[in-house]
């Protein structure tokens, strides 16, 4: 079960072993993909060994709140702030969040894009305790996607007569390249 790619079926065993009780961080611990939890103020619980790894730094308990990444981006580059990443949205409205991608920066500077797993937890009498999040990366997807987009500009920058257009596409081409590459490095390694 734990060889699965599907994240679904890793959440599935992950609110199990949650719901069932005392014993539910040996199975958690077990996942090979990341996963952490929160309270219900969002503040990081638990995190696993494959947690650690992908984040690439040991989170900090009582110190980290909403997400165990060090530093968070948008697939468009822009900061993402810890308290309005999926984790944060999931805990503040309690509710699962699904379809998102995110960009992890760690500390020692590489990437890594992920899609989050967010969902709230509760207990038989509804009270909400806290969330658990899963992160399945996607940097050879999102490596993939960037390269399309970034031939995408080439062409309209050949296919323009505007030297000032050209020469922005020509420059949004090379960034996405590079950040296509600094995804790709980390996933090889």
């Amino acid at each position: 079960m734990f060889g699965s790619t599907n994240p679904e079926i890793h959440l599935e065993a992950a609110l199990g072993a949650v719901r069932s009780g005392d014993g539910f961080r040996t199975t958690l611990d077990a996942l090979p993909v990341p996963t952490y939890m929160t309270d219900p103020e969002g503040a990081v619980t638990y995190w696993n060994s494959a947690c650690v790894a992908f984040a690439g730094r040991e989170p900090q308990l009582g110190e980290d709140r909403w997400c165990v990444t060090w530093q968070l981006y948008t697939t468009d580059g822009e900061h993402l702030p810890h308290d309005r990443c999926p984790m944060a949205v999931a805990v503040k409205e309690r509710r699962p969040v699904r379809n998102e991608v995110a960009i992890a920066l760690r500390p020692d500077g590489t990437r890594s894009a992920f899609v989050p797993y967010p969902t709230p937890l509760f207990d038989d009498d509804g009270t909400f305790l806290g969330a658990i999040n899963l992160l399945i990366d996607v940097s050879a997807e999102q490596a993939d996607a960037l390269c399309d987009q970034a031939s995408r500009c080439r062409r309209l920058a050949q296919a323009t007569h505007d030297r000032q257009a050209s020469t922005v596409l020509a420059t949004m081409a090379a960034e996405y390249d590079d950040t296509a590459a600094a995804l790709r490095s980390h996933h090889k390694a």
